[in-house]
């Protein structure tokens, strides 16, 4: 399978072309509990993390929500 680089929290990282979202999430080892995806500037609905693979050059940030005040 061909390698392709995208962007994870700003930083370049290789993986395999066409990764779902939930993949990637497990490669990077973040727990996507309470887990916000935004993919190339907009924000991911959770429904589409299955049918959205990574292509080259995209920008991933994934962040956590924490509760408090």
């Amino acid at each position: 399978m061909s390698k392709v680089t995208i962007f994870v929290n700003g930083k370049a990282r290789q993986v395999d072309a066409g990764i779902s979202i939930p993949d990637l999430i497990a490669e990077v080892q973040i727990p996507n509990k309470m887990l916000l995806v935004e993919y190339n500037g907009t924000a991911l609905l959770k429904s589409k993390w299955d049918q959205t693979a990574v292509e080259h050059g995209d920008r991933i940030e994934l962040m956590k929500m924490v509760a408090g005040g």
